[in-house]
């Protein structure tokens, strides 16, 4: 990849996990009333066709690891397992008090903090708890967040049990001068041992996490990972950059100086080796920084178009309606987003007065709804088209303005009702659709809102 290319790029933006982006959202007009309202529409709506997706956020975790940008609770206390569990129950219940019949699940993931923090037993009652309120489609896809240093053969035992077929392992990074920097010390011969008990018990698809652009972390040390994490060949990964953001999670991200941090342009030269070596052994690349081999589900729903992306990352099937429970956790009706409140004392305080604990969010207007279409488009299928006046929105001109440069630079092509991000773009998908967030280009941030895109 062209240094012009990322020098001229490489700026703050969104992921893109929803939009508008959690910034933007227009939470003085919101209410938990609305929120309700659209969440109960898109259930009435979807249920019976789809089924809705659940995230239930675990935030416990027993030591602070240095890259992480998650909301989580660091203890050594385990007693806090049982009261965090009734009360992501008591959530559930009065999202089920809306609802004229039960859910039919068909998306249900565990993300932390650390989700194998919970014992095999807690989580089993979890588990067993939310599906007394309701069914599981026949076609469903329940996976969990595990650590590698503590994930044991019960948990996963436990949670094949129940349904799980699929789980994801931080990796990050094998080297330990890396590990140390991100205060995430963890052997290969963890990962190796966590990998295959999860495959000799029975699940499906297990995923690693590894992260390019971490502190102290060369060239080599990615090589190096990327090789090791061969010899494993998990069935899909995701391969990203270090999201830095000091400035709004604090000292968790300020364990070592900037200067540790590798250049952009090394960055890119990082994430060029690790999909070159993933290709030569028949990784697919699947949106913007995932891979997967093409046995897996994550590449099947590319290859079908069904391919989705929401606040959990990539998904191999959308639901309209995703619910999320437990602190900081967002839910989506398509129509609307809502967020929990993020600490723990707020979520147990309003539980207690039979109020679901939503503290912020924002309800879609027609034009959010197509913009929204657009980039989804973009970050699922790399193309979107306007041949329908359902999909034109007033400032569409505007923005394939500002994307002819990135046509000149051979990023995109330009047709007359669509655009195409080519392979040279799919790097900068993220600035791509920059150019349709209307809301970002209204309003540009007084400070830096957003991790660099490259």
């Amino acid at each position: 990849m062209s240094n012009v290319l990322v020098n001229k790029y490489n700026i703050a933006g969104p992921r893109y996990t929803s939009y508008p982006t959690v910034p933007y959202w227009d939470s003085a007009t919101f209410s938990l009333e609305k929120w309700k309202q659209s969440l109960k529409k898109s259930f009435e709506e979807s249920n019976a066709t789809e089924g809705i997706s659940l995230y239930i956020h675990l935030p416990f975790c027993e030591s602070l690891c240095t890259f992480c940008g998650c909301n989580k609770r660091i203890t050594k206390q385990h007693s806090v397992e049982s009261p965090y569990i009734k009360a992501v129950l008591k959530e559930w219940q009065l999202y089920l008090n809306l609802f004229d019949e039960k859910p039919v699940i068909k998306e249900l993931h565990l993300g932390g903090g650390t989700p194998t923090f919970f014992s095999p037993e807690h989580l089993t009652q979890l588990i067993q708890g939310i599906f007394e309120g309701a069914t599981c489609a026949e076609n469903h896809e329940f996976s969990f967040e595990g650590h590698p240093n503590n994930t044991t053969k019960e948990h996963l035992q436990a949670l094949y049990d129940v349904g799980f077929r699929r789980v994801s392992y931080g990796v990050q990074d094998y080297n330990e001068t890396v590990q140390k920097a991100i205060h995430r010390i963890q052997p290969f011969e963890n990962v190796k041992r966590a990998t295959e008990l999860a495959r000799e018990i029975g699940y499906t698809s297990v995923g690693h996490d590894i992260i390019f652009g971490l502190p102290f972390q060369t060239f080599e040390h990615v090589q190096e990972t990327i090789l090791k994490t061969k010899e494993l060949l998990p069935d899909r990964l995701a391969f990203y950059s270090y999201a830095h953001v000091p400035w709004i999670k604090g000292n968790g991200q300020r364990g070592f100086k900037e200067s540790d941090l590798p250049s952009p342009a090394l960055k890119r030269k990082q994430y060029e080796l690790g999909k070159q070596l993933l290709a030569e052994v028949g990784y697919e690349e699947i949106g913007m920084d995932h891979f997967a081999l093409k046995s897996d589900s994550l590449y099947k729903s590319m290859v079908s178009g069904d391919l989705h992306r929401n606040f959990m990352g990539y998904t191999a099937s959308k639901t309209q309606a995703m619910i999320g429970l437990g602190v900081s956790s967002i839910s989506d009706s398509w129509y609307g987003f809502a967020q929990n409140v993020k600490d723990i004392e707020s979520y147990y305080k309003l539980l207690a007065e039979d109020v679901i604990p939503v503290y912020r969010g924002h309800i879609l207007n027609d034009e959010d709804l197509i913009i929204r279409k657009h980039i989804l488009n973009l970050m699922c299928r790399f193309k979107t088209t306007w041949t329908s006046d359902t999909l034109y929105f007033d400032e569409l001109p505007d923005a394939l303005i500002k994307l002819k440069e990135m046509e000149r630079d051979g990023l995109l092509l330009i047709n007359k009702n669509s655009i195409e991000v080519t392979a040279k773009g799919q790097p900068f998908v993220r600035n791509i659709c920059m150019a349709f967030d209307v809301l970002l280009q209204r309003k540009q941030p007084d400070t830096q809102l957003f991790s660099m895109t490259i």
